[in-house]
């Protein structure tokens, strides 16, 4: 499945426009060419989303679904990717009143809704429930089979969780067909797979077959485009995070792309530090390197998120990162990805 292009969305944000939440919503504000007549988010409303995101989208902001109605939207989407990802429980009533009100749902959380009594009961012909994060079937373990592929395998990669990776990968991919490559962004995540409507969404994915999901991906575009951009999930550096080694075992990347959030020295929500970012180049390159193909996996350029920032520091901040490390480095949602694109072409 994928979001309908065809079909008026809303996005179910509340505490998520400026909150740490919204990840997901945002994400569909910024890349998806589905028809969003609004944002539901009960601290914003009434608000620019321009303004308060830097997004070029003029989406109205409601407070609820019911005021939502007035825009006619066939499809809530969840928006937020809370801790753990469960629906937390003051949404409970905003889907009912959109399952009443016809419309369908699609739901990114782990939280399972489609087989939900009290929400199945009020479905009428047409609804649908999508659960995006579902295992895929007829999984295996993986064999490193990725590393005979003819194409570019551009992984990215982070020094913690929600610092820009799908962005990255997006941006790049956008760049590479600009430049009439073939390209293909490969779909990790639940929001790359509601924006792509095909991927792994990994964390669903029993670990003893990740690398094997990622893999099985991977084979089934690799002959036909000439590069992969690979959706990253999570980071080595982080205690919680289970995703990032299977994705470099599966994909067997040709080149990584390091994103990071400029300032950040300590893993988001712990007191695990982010060491200096030459050192977390080298800790990548040894793990991809040994990741069961033993071939040498370079860090060619540096995504740096400088969305707290004003210009002139994101600027400043992606010189220092430079100097520190002797890669290149950008913002590539702020100033486009094609000096990283360059150098995944270099390298």
């Amino acid at each position: 499945m994928r979001l309908a292009l065809n079909q008026r969305v809303a996005i179910l944000l509340h505490e998520g426009i400026t909150g740490p939440l919204g990840k997901t919503g945002l994400s569909l504000l910024r890349y998806s060419e589905a028809s969003i007549v609004a944002a539901i988010d009960r601290e914003c409303a009434g608000k620019s989303l321009p303004e308060l995101t830097g997004i070029k989208r003029d989406v109205p902001i409601v407070a609820s679904v019911a005021a939502a109605l007035e825009y006619k939207p066939q499809v809530l989407v969840i928006g937020i990717a809370p801790k753990g990802g469960a629906l937390p429980d003051d949404y409970w009533h905003e889907l009912k009143d959109a399952v009443s009100a016809g419309m369908s749902v699609v739901n990114g959380l782990h939280t399972p809704l489609a087989t939900m009594p009290e929400l199945k009961a009020l479905l009428k012909p047409g609804q649908l429930i999508w659960d995006v994060r579902k295992e895929p079937p007829n999984l295996g373990v993986a064999s490193g089979l990725a590393r005979h592929l003819p194409c570019r395998r551009v992984l990215t990669v982070g020094t913690d969780m929600s610092v820009g990776k799908m962005s990255t990968s997006l941006e790049l991919h956008s760049v590479s067909r600009l430049r009439g490559w073939r390209s293909k962004f490969l779909a990790t995540g639940q929001t790359g797979l509601i924006l792509e409507g095909d991927g792994v969404p990994l964390d669903a994915v029993r670990v003893d077959y990740a690398a094997g999901a990622v893999e099985q991906m991977v084979l089934r575009y690799g002959k036909n485009y000439d590069i992969l951009h690979i959706e990253g999930q999570g980071s080595l550096l982080h205690p919680g995070s289970t995703a990032t080694l299977p994705l470099i075992r599966g994909s067997q990347p040709t080149q990584l792309i390091l994103v990071h959030r400029a300032g950040q020295t300590e893993v988001h929500n712990s007191d695990v530090p982010i060491p200096p970012l030459g050192e977390v180049v080298k800790l990548y390159e040894t793990v991809a390197h040994a990741g069961g193909a033993f071939a040498p996996v370079p860090v060619v350029g540096i995504a740096l998120n400088t969305k707290h920032l004003e210009e002139s520091e994101a600027l400043d901040a992606i010189t220092q990162a430079e100097a520190e490390t002797g890669l290149p480095c950008t913002d590539s949602v702020r100033f486009g990805a094609g000096k990283l694109l360059d150098a995944v072409m270099q390298g």
